[in-house]
């Protein structure tokens, strides 16, 4: 073998084993409306894939390739990182966000630990999802259902505060109303 096609061979073995490590930073993570849109949730991939998260969120079933973002609410994302990094959650990190007019923080973030402000534990509620769904929960997934409704989502996600203000439609507003009159902390009067 001749030393050009030594080298050859080696920078395809080495480009072929290498696995891009994602680290996901708070500047990762601005206005959800600005993402991809799919079936009511928004989908991107932090390593440059997006075509392929969507493929496979348009699919509605696979595996997410490293760096896909699933998001459906602003304050709650999934990132999915190098394969090995957590089998447990088959390579999801769960990340609970704080998000104001000033910018976005990170609340938490892990595996198996991560619980959201009203006290669900993500892994537990995601590992529930059939193998073939990839943790990613929808309705018919295994998972358990989540206490909002598609218009409440909605509503959430067009007021996400890191974004442009966009109207409410009448029945959004209602359900926004309702979801705020429902998770409100009853005064000590």
């Amino acid at each position: 073998m001749t030393f050009l096609r030594a080298c050859i061979v080696s920078v395809v073995v080495v480009l072929a084993g290498h696995a891009s490590a994602v680290e996901p930073t708070v500047n990762d993570f601005s206005c959800i409306r600005d993402m991809t849109p799919v079936r009511g949730f928004y989908v991107d991939n932090l390593d440059g894939d997006l075509a392929a998260t969507v493929a496979v969120a348009e699919a509605g079933q696979g595996t997410y390739p490293t760096g896909s973002v699933v998001q459906l609410v602003p304050t709650e994302v999934m990132v999915k990182r190098e394969a090995g990094f957590n089998p447990a959650t088959k390579d999801w990190e769960f990340i609970e966000l704080d998000v104001s007019a000033d910018g976005t923080a990170i609340r938490a973030r892990g595996f198996a630990e991560v619980v959201n402000r009203f006290g669900g534990n993500c892994f537990a509620c995601h590992v529930k999802a059939r193998p073939e769904f990839d943790m990613i929960c929808e309705q018919n997934h295994g998972c358990d259902p989540i206490p909002l409704t598609a218009v409440m989502v909605k509503a959430i996600q067009k007021t996400d505060p890191r974004c442009d203000a966009v109207a409410l439609t009448p029945e959004e507003s209602a359900a926004l109303q309702a979801l705020m009159s429902a998770t409100a902390t009853p005064s000590s009067d």
